[in-house]
């Protein structure tokens, strides 16, 4: 049974960091593109960040870019978001997804076969 699990959410106050985690079992995810999305209370959820097989390719949404760093650990089967110079409008739940067939990063939500359950990311100003 696939499961992706993640952890690191909590309450950070703006300017601050947090490492989101996100750990893969059931099966081998070398192969997968994985992703960050996020959903805010009242909003769509919404990418944030991909990472190909092997960390080939990298893409972030605009409003991360130059703050979040994606990064995958294959040994581990563990994917990591490490977020900085966190805004208040950062705060979400955070989701990771992955898919085996894309073989490219994807951006929309419909593309992703397996979900995580969500760690909340509350950045307080």
């Amino acid at each position: 049974q696939v499961q992706l699990v993640e952890s690191g959410g909590g309450l950070v106050q703006a300017g601050g960091s947090l490492r989101l985690s996100c750990a893969a079992s059931g099966r081998t995810f070398t192969r997968d593109t994985m992703g960050w999305f996020r959903q805010a209370p009242g909003k769509e959820r919404e990418f944030v960040a991909c990472i190909t097989w092997l960390g080939g390719r990298l893409s972030y949404a605009n409003s991360v870019k130059g703050r979040f760093t994606i990064s995958r650990d294959d040994a581990e089967s563990t994917v990591y978001l490490q977020m900085n110079s966190l805004k208040p409008e950062d705060t979400a739940v955070y989701y990771c997804a992955a898919d085996s067939l894309l073989g490219r990063c994807a951006f929309v939500v419909k593309e992703y076969e397996y979900w995580g359950q969500g760690t909340q990311v509350t950045v307080s100003s």
